[in-house]
């Protein structure tokens, strides 16, 4: 090689170290959180969708999350999972969705999409006739026994038809 002259081998590896630093970075980036710490998970239908938001909620929220999604799964084996509008969902396959998570600022809120139906009633009005609200603060108590009550009533419920 001549004097002056440089070998382009060497700028093309380090140019392949940082692409690939760079891409596993991308991967690894965790979700961005929206307002009241919502974590931006892109819609996906299954268990792995709602794993991701339930691992990207912010502080005591994750374990509230992790605790819910396995308490629904045990009262309802057969509960049908998505992601969609960066909440996850709960449904029945055939029967729509019953069920909503979503991360707040101070608490996070179950959304029962036919909850005016539930006996008694989710304490949590709504704008739209037929949802009910739970909100779930840091240091409430979870009422395991009413929660498990309604999501069976829920389930058995004509659910919502979301795309």
């Amino acid at each position: 090689m001549k004097a002056g002259k440089t070998s382009k081998k060497p700028a093309k590896k380090v140019a392949k170290k940082i692409a690939k630093k760079t891409a596993a970075k991308r991967v690894a980036a965790k979700p961005k959180l929206l307002s009241g710490g919502n974590p931006q998970i892109a819609k996906g239908d299954g268990d792995a969708p709602v794993q991701a938001y339930i691992a990207a909620m912010p502080g005591w929220k994750r374990d509230l999350g992790k605790r819910l999604d396995t308490f629904i799964v045990r009262n309802l084996p057969d509960v049908r999972k998505a992601v969609k509008w960066n909440s996850p969902f709960y449904g029945i396959e055939g029967q729509g969705w019953f069920l909503a998570l979503h991360v707040y600022t101070r608490y996070v809120k179950v959304a029962f999409f036919r909850g005016a139906s539930l006996r008694p009633l989710p304490p949590g009005a709504s704008k739209h006739k037929d949802v009910r609200y739970l909100d779930i603060h840091e240091d409430d108590e979870l009422d395991e026994a009413q929660l498990a009550k309604w999501l069976k009533q829920a389930a058995a419920l004509p659910g919502y038809l979301a795309p």
